[in-house]
C-alpha cells in the first residue's frame, strides 16, 4: 500500500469538498416569513389575554368581604344542584 497515494486521494476529496461549500455559500438564499392578517389578529388577542388579570376583582371582592365578616352563606341545595349540572355536562361529552 502506498501512503503517498492515500494522501493524494485525500487531497482530491478535500479540494472538492471545499469547492462545494463555496458554491453553496454563493447560491444561498435568505428565508422569508409572512404572517397572515388572521395570524396577526390571533397574536394580538393572545397578547391581550396575557395582559388581562386572571381574577375579576369586582366579582370576587364582595364574596371575600362576606367570608371575612362571616355573613357569606352557601345554600347546600344550590351547591348540589350546580354540582349535578356540571356532572351532567361532563358526562354528555
Amino acid at each position: 500500500m502506498r501512503i503517498e497515494a492515500y494522501t493524494q486521494v485525500q487531497q482530491v476529496y478535500g479540494a472538492k469538498k471545499s469547492a462545494k461549500t463555496q458554491n453553496t455559500a454563493k447560491n444561498a438564499t435568505s428565508d422569508k416569513i409572512q404572517i397572515s392578517s388572521i395570524g396577526k389578529d390571533i397574536q394580538t388577542a393572545k397578547n391581550a389575554v396575557a395582559a388581562a388579570d386572571d381574577i375579576r376583582s369586582e366579582l370576587t371582592a364582595p364574596i371575600k368581604a362576606g367570608i371575612a365578616n362571616g355573613s357569606y352563606q352557601v345554600s347546600g341545595e344550590s351547591f348540589a344542584e350546580k354540582l349535578m349540572k356540571q356532572y351532567e355536562e361532563i358526562k354528555s361529552l
